[in-house]
């Protein structure tokens, strides 16, 4: 029989998912280590996802939004339905392997100063292929999923220290999500976890990558492949506010360059693809969006416990090695006192950070 662990609450969001719904809960059943409850918190979907749950999996919670909500509502609602001192968040078009919840929790009971863990992701069509290794800081201003699209050929088989979880692949500790507080809805997709994770490292709040725990992704099934008007709209607005929001004074003015040099590297992409009027939209709304960001800013660095000099030794640890431009989609102890979550999806290396 496998361990339940009465701490641990899994939250899977849906939207149109019916097709994916099967092989993910499946999974889970298979678990050597069970949670507690399996919710899936429905952001409105159109398909039959709702009846099947309730028809094919009666012990599974569902939590039937109001209104459509989006990407990073719908992630806060479901951390809303957990109250357990351990939060998974997975995606719903995964299949976790049979010992992943119990390798992250393992990995969070052993390391008490961090607020989350993060698995290896595979490629669910090709299991040879890496689709992520946690998240990474860019100083161009977002970030890169490690390993994504390397062949697995071990060279992400060490548990460390990483920058952030992957929004969609994630067991949060209780602690850290009530001192960090929620996704930033101002997002509304992509860099939600970035920002998450950004806000608790300058708390003191490490994540934990490990590599014994893995899943299989299929990736980008709810918001699509390709640089679409809505994939390139966020990827290009969103950066701006968490660089207004995160980066501490120094660290602007120590990598200003690099940041010129991502904010021209999205200028380029767009020009590439044709979609210059996108990407003055979402300048504008950057610009809109500043004094909003700004409030933020000095919230987050008034409570920051760490230095910029340790945010530096954190990014070190999961360095970039490919210096693209096009943003995509790290050691130390908790500080001893943090004040009393996000996500991702994930979200970048030349992917957006955490999986969608």
């Amino acid at each position: 029989m496998p361990r339940v662990c009465s701490g641990l609450t899994v939250v899977i969001p849906n939207y149109n998912g019916r097709p994916m719904l099967a092989t993910m809960l499946d999974s889970l059943q298979r678990q050597t280590l069970q949670p507690a409850q399996i919710v899936v918190v429905d952001d409105c979907s159109e398909d039959d996802s709702v009846d099947y749950l309730s028809d094919s999996w009666p012990l599974v919670r569902v939590v039937r939004l109001p209104d459509r909500s989006g990407v990073t509502a719908a992630l806060n609602a479901c951390l809303a339905a957990a109250e357990t001192e351990l939060v998974g968040l997975f995606n719903n078009d995964m299949e976790l392997a049979p010992d992943c919840l119990a390798e992250l929790v393992a990995a969070l009971v052993a390391d008490p100063n961090a607020g989350s863990a993060t698995p290896k992701m595979l490629d669910f069509a090709d299991r040879t292929v890496l689709d992520g290794a946690g998240d990474a800081l860019s100083w161009r201003g977002g970030g890169r999923r490690r390993g994504h699209g390397e062949t697995d050929a071990g060279q992400y088989d060490r548990a460390e220290e990483v920058f952030g979880p992957c929004g969609g692949a994630a067991l949060f500790r209780r602690e850290s999500l009530d001192a960090v507080g929620a996704f930033d809805e101002a997002y509304f997709a992509y860099y939600e976890d970035l920002d998450w994770a950004f806000r608790a490292q300058l708390l003191g709040f490490r994540c934990r990558y490990v590599p014994t725990a893995v899943l299989y992704h299929r990736g980008s099934a709810t918001l699509g492949r390709g640089m679409t008007e809505f994939n390139g709209y966020h990827l290009w607005r969103n950066p701006v506010w968490l660089i207004v929001k995160c980066f501490p004074a120094r660290s602007l003015l120590r990598h200003f360059p690099s940041l010129l040099r991502g904010q021209a590297g999205n200028l380029y992409t767009a020009a590439r693809e044709r979609k210059l009027r996108t990407w003055a939209r979402a300048m504008r709304d950057a610009v809109l969006g500043l004094p909003g960001a700004l409030r933020k800013r000095r919230a987050i660095q008034r409570a920051r416990t760490i230095s910029p000099a340790e945010l530096e030794l954190v990014a070190a640890t999961s360095p970039d090695p490919s210096q693209a431009w096009m943003p995509a989609p790290a050691s130390r102890s908790k500080a001893a006192s943090t004040p009393g979550p996000v996500t991702g999806p994930t979200s970048t290396s030349e992917s957006e950070p955490g999986p969608r």
